[in-house]
């Protein structure tokens, strides 16, 4: 009687050996998995984008200091930092602003400093008025809402 009692609980036991190793090979895997995306996160780029619509330099320093401060943080190697001017913050990008030397160190520091070509069009300004070494885009809000899109944290200051 107890060699059938074995043989009737052997399926049982195999059952739950395999049911152990699936379990155990799972949480390895999860583990494994969990190692690969922190490392990840940490050699992931931090994608900045960065609103000026105010005629203040205070605002526009502020927008400075900003980006300064987490390529500071972070490491200028590990972010992505783009600021983007329109509408009344537009006179921050134009060759007489009161910002113009920060603005140089900027994109010295490899910020990018955009300038909304909506604004610069009702405002009748060329490119010849504006800071050297700006990209353009046709509409701030417009690039706003994709830099969102793709995952860029939000800064306005």
């Amino acid at each position: 009687m107890k060699a059938n009692t074995i043989f009737s609980a052997a399926p049982s036991i195999a059952i739950l050996v395999l049911a152990a190793f699936l379990l155990s090979h799972n949480a390895l895997a999860t583990t494994a998995g969990n190692e690969s995306s922190q490392d990840s996160v940490a050699s992931k780029i931090t994608k900045v984008v960065i609103q000026v619509s105010d005629n203040n330099p205070k605002r526009w320093n502020l927008a400075l200091n900003n980006a300064e401060n987490v390529q500071e943080d972070l490491g200028k190697g590990n972010v992505d930092i783009s600021i983007v001017a329109y509408g009344p913050g537009l006179p921050m990008l134009e060759m007489q602003s009161v910002a113009a030397n920060r603005i140089s160190n900027a994109i010295a520091r490899g910020v990018k400093l955009i300038a909304c070509e909506n604004t610069m069009r009702k405002d009748k300004l060329t490119k010849q008025d504006m800071l050297p070494d700006l990209n353009y885009t046709k509409s701030g809000v417009v690039y706003l809402v994709k830099k969102q899109a793709l995952g860029y944290s939000y800064i306005k200051p």
